[in-house]
């Protein structure tokens, strides 16, 4: 890996980077599209680089299940069995800790899973992570870690944090002597659940292993906790990594999470949010979520969004259209996906064609203006990027602050 800083915001934490990887550069920070079986659910390979996505991830949990490594092995890795040309992160499985709770037990020496398809047991230790990623062919490969839930409190937190730590010490070794660490790269995961100084402790932990690690990531939140302590936690550990090292925040797909986790100095986020609400008739759009099911919808012959360039709204395809086909025709699930996987592409874009310029903070201010000024500002957002001197509120003449979450979606409800 090769990692450069090109700029950095005058005000803020943010950046924009430059990381080249062994399938081409991909520019920071950015988002990546989740294709957790070697597919993006709905669109091919080529029609993701046609997006202009640079950067997927894949899980090793599910691959190792199904196809399997014998199949990836004899492609010659998950890139060529998925027809993908660009780079490619691989989750570890220590997610599936929690997501498949009711099949895990935790040991010091792994995970043992029962196949949710056939019941079988199957251990998945550090070492068999890493040689599961390694035959995968990922550019970036994330350590095992032991992960639970975010609100989960008392002992278990620290155990699971300390045990990540000497999971990474075991997933370096079997890297290292694998010989793959000349071109797949190896990430650090921040444990310590919503506990400060059990954040501060991994902190320390893992910036010891600085030298055999290339970047690092964020774990165990988006899992329930509140705005206010999530955006806390990712400060803390973004001002507490090093800056020439890349920082991902992991399961991140809001878009004003994005923006926030980018003022505070993240480089990388996934989620498999923009896909999966797609699927549901929700697209994603500057000016709010857009729930195409509703029947407002269906004598509306506007695009998704004006100025959207993404093959669905430039097509001239309608919202009246996807109203009448939304979750009953394939199609129209796919045409939502592309918009909305551009639409984060365009989040990410512009604020990094903002920090270079050197206008951030105004791009923040005019996405919260456009995305919540009619509904009211989240307190959690004006909170968070005050701490690192954006005021939304500056200015207003009677500025409207929701306090809580202030989630703004238009799912279910119809007129």
């Amino acid at each position: 890996m090769q990692f450069e800083v090109l700029a950095t915001c005058h005000t803020t934490r943010a950046r924009v980077s430059r990381m080249k990887l062994a399938h081409g550069v991909t520019l920071l920070p950015t988002f990546m599209p989740v294709a957790t079986q070697a597919a993006i659910k709905g669109l091919t390979a080529q029609q993701m680089e046609s997006l202009g996505v640079t950067l997927i991830l894949n899980n090793t949990y599910h691959l190792n299940l199904r196809p399997g490594i014998k199949i990836l092995d004899e492609a010659g890795g998950a890139h060529k069995f998925q027809g993908w040309n660009r780079n490619l992160l691989t989750d570890s499985g220590g997610f599936q800790l929690v997501s498949l709770n009711k099949f895990t037990t935790i040991t010091e020496e792994g995970a043992l899973f029962q196949d949710p398809f056939t019941g079988e047991p199957t251990m998945l230790t550090p070492e068999e992570s890493m040689s599961i990623q390694h035959s995968i062919g990922g550019d970036i490969m994330m350590q095992l870690d032991d992960v639970v839930a975010s609100l989960t409190t008392g002992p278990r937190v620290g155990e699971a944090m300390q045990r990540s730590v000497r999971w990474l010490d075991r997933c370096i070794e079997f890297h290292q002597k694998s010989g793959r660490d000349k071109f797949q790269n190896l990430f650090a995961i921040v444990q310590g659940g919503l506990d400060p100084e059990l954040r501060n402790q991994c902190l320390e932990q893992m910036i010891r292993r600085k030298d055999k690690v290339a970047g690092f990531a964020i774990g165990g939140l988006s899992g329930g906790e509140a705005k206010d302590t999530f955006w806390r936690i990712i400060k803390q550990c973004a001002e507490g990594l090093p800056t020439d090292r890349p920082r991902y925040a992991m399961g991140i797909g809001f878009a004003e999470d994005l923006l926030i986790c980018v003022a505070l100095g993240i480089d990388m986020a996934d989620c498999v949010f923009p896909t999966r609400t797609a699927r549901f008739g929700v697209a994603l759009t500057f000016a709010g979520p857009l729930n195409l099911k509703l029947r407002k919808h269906s004598h509306d012959l506007k695009p998704i969004e004006e100025g959207c360039p993404c093959p669905t709204c430039s097509s001239g395809t309608s919202r009246a259209l996807l109203h009448h086909t939304v979750t009953i025709e394939t199609a129209a699930a796919h045409a939502v996906s592309m918009h909305n996987l551009v639409f984060q592409a365009r989040l990410m874009g512009g604020a990094r064609d903002a920090i270079l310029a050197g206008t951030f903070p105004g791009y923040l201010k005019n996405f919260f203006a456009d995305y919540y000024g009619g509904t009211g500002y989240p307190k959690w957002c004006c909170d968070a990027l005050k701490s690192v001197g954006v005021d939304l509120l500056e200015g207003l003449d009677d500025p409207k602050v929701v306090k809580g979450d202030g989630a703004r979606w238009e799912y279910a409800i119809d007129p």
